[in-house]
């Protein structure tokens, strides 16, 4: 049994959605961002950096819980309980963890901070209306999705011709292009990815845990300022 210390964000479903791949149990903990459970001391314990998601694996290395925290090092652990998802030979392996590292360190960053300049930070008070940053993130993620179009051209899946953690690890942010005012028309490798990945049962499944508790934070002043200004 998986603890999984989650809530609906694109963070959050790489989670849900690998555990839903790779048929594990687990028990949903929500932790409520706009609220601060994240600063709870207990969830400190699992989660020092004070972020979700967050996993106590109950049957963990020789048979002793683990807690690990990060997704993307989540993902790496799944993948290795289970020998799923992260290629079958060293060279599969290698690009995974480009692609995911890349997901980590490039396209969730530079997404995230798009949705705030240009839905979240327009509505706070005071306003944040800043030309200068929307357009900085809007065209930082409109290159790295081109970035995935073309390696999506040349293969089926971003590490190459099999699913991987990497995928899940970006489907969640790219699912969510019209929000960081993007277009797909000039993106048909993209589109055709997200539209295979999107119609998967585990997919699906990840994406709506918890859903109806996703709020919109662009009008929720509360939760803005847990968020944004602690």
């Amino acid at each position: 049994m998986i603890d999984l210390y989650y809530w609906p964000t694109p963070n959050g479903w790489k989670i849900s959605i690998a555990l839903e791949e790779l048929g594990l149990p687990y028990e949903t903990h929500l932790v409520n961002i706009g609220a601060g459970d994240q600063f709870a001391p207990d969830f400190l314990k699992i989660a020092p950096n004070n972020r979700m998601p967050a996993i106590i694996d109950r049957d963990g290395p020789d048979g002793a819980p683990v807690s690990v925290f990060e997704s993307g090092a989540i993902l790496q652990y799944l993948a290795r309980k289970t020998g799923k998802l992260y290629g079958t030979t060293e060279r599969e392996r290698i690009a995974v963890e480009e692609w995911l590292f890349w997901q980590m360190g490039g396209l969730g960053p530079m997404a995230g901070q798009a949705h705030h300049f240009l839905k979240y930070a327009p509505n706070m008070d005071p306003p944040n209306d800043l030309p200068y940053a929307k357009d900085r993130y809007r065209n930082e993620v409109a290159r790295l999705y081109g970035v995935m179009d073309r390696r999506l051209a040349e293969n089926r899946y971003l590490a190459g011709d099999f699913y991987s953690i990497a995928d899940i690890a970006c489907w969640g942010w790219a699912s969510l292009w019209e929000g960081q005012q993007q277009t797909l028309d000039d993106k048909p490798n993209l589109k055709r990815w997200l539209d295979a990945l999107s119609a998967r049962p585990a997919v699906q499944r990840g994406r709506a845990l918890a859903a109806d508790r996703r709020g919109d934070i662009g009008k929720d002043k509360d939760a803005q300022k847990v968020l944004f200004k602690r």
